[in-house]
């Protein structure tokens, strides 16, 4: 059954009453915010199409190249020793979430969500032009298989899967670069198969939600939805329905009616098939398609728009709306602490990294009077050229060592230099004596300087 059958307040939207899915087939609409959501698509999808291309001193703007681990972001180049500011990140992005949550409702799922931009931008435009609109779509689902159907309906897929590569291809240059991803595509994918099976894997995952499963993304899958109820409050602007104004429902005719002319045709234009006019719903991604069409509406009888608009709960209901409110301005100390935090912690940043490790095996060896301590010096590169470094060690006894005087490093490289550290076992040790390695950059004079602990027989 294609048709909605009209959605009540005990179950979905696109459940009916057997429990069987209901297809949605939007209706088209026009107005502000649906040409105000199509320029935000296109620059969004232009964006993500162009950034893996860009590159700014050589590196290459935006990419996460995992087998390196070596990660390109606007300007700034990381390794697996930066880590600890992936914490920054995810933890700065979740909290800004939860700042525009707060104020402006899901403006996330229904503007700049991937889900939201590649369906309703791409693939639901070309649904249009091939299948016709939401009455030809539904005729056409309920009419039996035929050479026109087939046809349709194998031109529309081909389209979609071609898309879905497209993109999904996109996606993989993001962590493969983008030229190289094109020369991967020239050699064939026999000899990248990694980059080959990502590709397709994440193709076909887009092209199974964008063909079939569409809003069940929003509804099931999705955590967000489920977060509004904590998120959210009485003066978070979203999408609502002036019930004050709206009803009773009634003929435009009817002087005793509302300026509800009950012509569903907020349901007939919403991507999840809900009735905004029976409240704030999980299914609602805030994409303001029913307030476009009932402004139509309102506009072709002659009664003022903003029967369905853009308010908090307390504006619908004639209160005022506070913009300042006590989770706001925790989320808002939150984000400056982080940035704050975050702005110190690349200010100290330094080129490269270098730590020291014990080798498998005994801690020390004993032999001819001396003690040997084998240890690793871990150094590595966080540079995008080579860079030659300086290596010294103090210790409060006199020691000595096979360690290079200088190495050069490769543009990101990690390399292990070996470095025994040979004393008299008579030395006079002090208790908890360590060894001090300072490795300088010779080009910038930065500095790294880890220990380790000298061990022998009279140590613990």
């Amino acid at each position: 059954m294609a048709k909605p059958n009209g959605p009540t307040l005990d179950r979905l939207a696109i459940i009916d009453d057997h429990g069987h899915r209901l297809t949605v087939h939007p209706a088209d609409v026009t107005g502000p915010r649906i040409r105000a959501r199509r320029i935000v698509f296109y620059a969004l999808i232009l964006l993500y199409l162009v950034l893996p291309w860009i590159s700014v001193n050589g590196d290459p703007l935006v990419r996460l190249d995992i087998a390196r681990r070596s990660f390109h972001l606007f300007g700034l180049t990381l390794n697996a020793q930066d880590g600890p500011l992936l914490f920054f990140v995810l933890t700065g992005i979740g909290i800004t979430l939860f700042i525009v949550s707060t104020t402006m409702g899901r403006l996330w799922c229904g503007w700049a969500c991937p889900q939201t931009v590649f369906l309703e931008g791409i693939f639901r435009r070309i649904e249009r032009a091939i299948d016709g609109n939401d009455r030809e779509r539904r005729a056409l689902e309920d009419a039996p298989w035929s050479a026109k159907k087939l046809g349709k309906r194998l031109l529309k897929n081909g389209i979609f899967a071609a898309f879905a590569l497209f993109i999904g291809h996109t996606l993989a240059s993001y962590f493969t670069g983008a030229r190289e991803l094109v020369a991967f595509i020239t050699e064939g994918p026999a000899d990248h198969p990694f980059a080959f099976g990502f590709s397709m894997f994440i193709s076909g995952i887009l092209f199974f939600d964008m063909a079939w499963f569409r809003e069940q993304t929003c509804l099931i899958i999705c955590p967000y939805g489920r977060l509004q109820s904590v998120l959210a409050d009485d003066d978070t602007y979203t999408i609502g329905y002036d019930k004050r104004r709206g009803e009773p429902r009634g003929k435009a005719t009817d002087p005793a009616a509302g300026s509800c002319v009950d012509c569903r045709r907020c349901v007939a234009v919403c991507p999840t098939g809900i009735d905004i006019r029976n409240g704030l719903q999980l299914d609602c991604i805030g994409c303001g398609q029913c307030a476009d069409a009932c402004d139509e509406v309102m506009v072709k009888i002659g009664r003022p728009k903003g029967l369905v608009r853009t308010d908090s709960l307390r504006g619908l209901s004639g209160e005022k709306r506070r913009f300042i409110r006590p989770r706001l301005v925790a989320y808002g100390i939150a984000v400056l602490v982080g940035l704050s935090v975050a702005t110190f912690t690349i200010s100290r940043r330094v080129n490269f990294e270098a730590n020291v490790v014990r080798p498998p095996g005994p801690p020390y060896i004993v032999s001819d009077g001396m003690v040997t301590n084998p240890v690793l010096l871990h150094v590595v590169s966080k540079r995008r050229e080579p860079m030659t470094v300086s290596l010294t060690v103090d210790t409060p006894v006199a020691v000595e060592t096979n360690m290079p005087k200088t190495i050069t490093l490769q543009p990101e490289e990690s390399r292990t230099v070996p470095a025994v550290l040979r004393f008299k076992a008579d030395a006079a040790l002090p208790a908890g004596a360590t060894a001090t390695f300072t490795i300088r950059a010779d080009d910038d004079g930065s500095v790294q300087q880890p220990t380790t602990k000298l061990l022998a027989p009279t140590t613990k």
